[in-house]
């Protein structure tokens, strides 16, 4: 009877942590053991770093609005405490990207808000 081996299986185990370890430096992308280590932590590193980026996002949309809003005579919180009180359903990145387009109308919606403050 012929021995059953695994090696198709172990070749394409193989191949597909080559395949996630292309671009990786020196011998993180050549030795199995050590290309299973750094894929293996890279897709861990990956999950976490999709939640942070939406926490940077955040905190870069509002330091741009808190300096935009300094600039029309409000502060950050008085701004975003203005617009809830307005019932206005605009967010974070939208005013920030209407306070870098169009600063004529970020200035129409501080008044806005400075008017139901």
């Amino acid at each position: 009877m012929v021995r059953a081996t695994s090696a198709v299986a172990s070749h394409r185990r193989k191949k597909r942590m080559s395949r996630l370890a292309k671009g990786f430096w020196g011998d993180r992308k050549n030795h199995m053991a050590l290309t299973k280590e750094a894929v293996t932590r890279a897709l861990s590193e990956n999950y976490r770093h999709r939640k942070l980026k939406k926490r940077d996002f955040r905190r870069l949309w509002i330091s741009r609005l808190s300096v935009a809003a300094k600039m029309n005579g409000i502060s950050y919180s008085s701004l975003i405490d203005g617009l809830n009180r307005a019932n206005t359903p605009l967010n974070r990145k939208v005013l920030s990207e209407i306070a870098i387009q169009d600063p004529k109308g970020f200035a129409a919606i501080v008044e806005h808000v400075k008017g139901s403050l």
